[in-house]
């Protein structure tokens, strides 16, 4: 391999000498004269991620997240004209069986206690748990995977604008239980004393779905234990049996989560060219390009 050269004002060929600091030689720097595109790709490529900023990065996203959907407007009346569409739609497709798993549920106490609290702290708990999983044995792919439930969330903050949609407990004459009201359990921030502190209609999408299916897919994919992938499975279908039983949600507000997680998974695969379990487990180092020296223009 030859070395680096540059071409000086009267043409001859001269050899630059490296840098040397404390330390040892610097760290080779991409000259002024490469392509954009080598700083794109190098911008573009997993890199290990940094715990102060990921902590001050997923905290103020959720509170810029829960900042926006609470003052997204109610519109109670087109949010419950809402909901009366699409139980209607959900008969004609023969799937509106909501009030029965509703009412089946609330008949066994402990079960529909444990599916309150259940609905109430997994929702976080989970999620933060796996973010950690992936940031301390997965760092190559932490980042992608980050991307894809920031992308998520932030598309349904456009759904809860566009499509204010009551949940089954709030409609108008319709036999729905509020689960957490009847059993005074402590548990969803939409009912209860904490009701005045979420949007009450901000059912579409179900970020409860988007954010355990991504969990899920998750586990499944880069999880080794065979026990793990089947829990991954079974947290997202467990979630939409909770979400449905304790009538915060309509079987098609977890489809709308469904779609947002899809969408999600695109930002990722086109800022990353590849899904998050594709990418190395551990950050490659992205090599800088070489390229002649302007000496003209490091002149001005």
């Amino acid at each position: 391999m030859g070395e680096a050269t540059v071409k000086t004002l009267e043409g001859r060929t001269a050899t630059p000498s490296p840098k040397v600091t404390a330390d040892g030689p610097a760290p080779e720097v991409a000259p002024a004269g490469v392509p954009a595109g080598g700083r794109l790709r190098r911008l573009r490529a997993p890199r290990r991620p940094r715990i102060w900023f990921e902590i001050l990065l997923i905290a103020v996203s959720y509170w810029t997240y829960s900042l926006i959907r609470n003052a997204v407007p109610e519109q109670k009346a087109q949010a419950l004209r809402n909901a009366d569409w699409i139980w209607h739609a959900e008969n004609a497709l023969g799937i509106a069986v909501e009030q029965t798993v509703n009412h089946a549920v609330n008949s066994v106490t402990w079960l529909v206690i444990s599916m309150n609290y259940y609905y109430a702290t997994l929702h976080f708990l989970v999620t933060i748990g796996v973010l950690v999983w992936l940031y301390r044995r997965h760092p190559g792919r932490y980042a992608a995977a980050r991307l894809v439930i920031f992308a998520t969330t932030g598309v349904a903050l456009v759904g809860y604008y566009l499509y204010p949609l009551a949940p089954p407990r709030l409609m108008n004459g319709q036999d729905f239980i509020d689960t957490v009201l009847v059993h005074h359990t402590w548990g969803s921030m939409a009912s209860g004393n904490l009701k005045n502190m979420s949007n009450q209609y901000a059912a579409m999408p179900s970020m409860h779905i988007g954010w355990s299916l991504w969990c899920g897919l998750i586990i499944f994919a880069l999880a080794s234990a065979p026990w793990a992938k089947i829990l991954g499975l079974l947290y997202p279908a467990l979630t939409l049996i909770v979400i449905v039983a304790t009538a915060n949600h309509f079987w098609l507000d977890a489809v709308g989560g469904l779609l947002c997680l899809a969408f999600g998974y695109g930002v990722s695969y086109v800022w990353y060219g590849a899904l998050p379990h594709r990418l190395a487990r551990v950050p490659v180092p992205v090599p800088v390009p070489a390229g002649p020296v302007n000496l003209n223009a490091a002149r001005q």
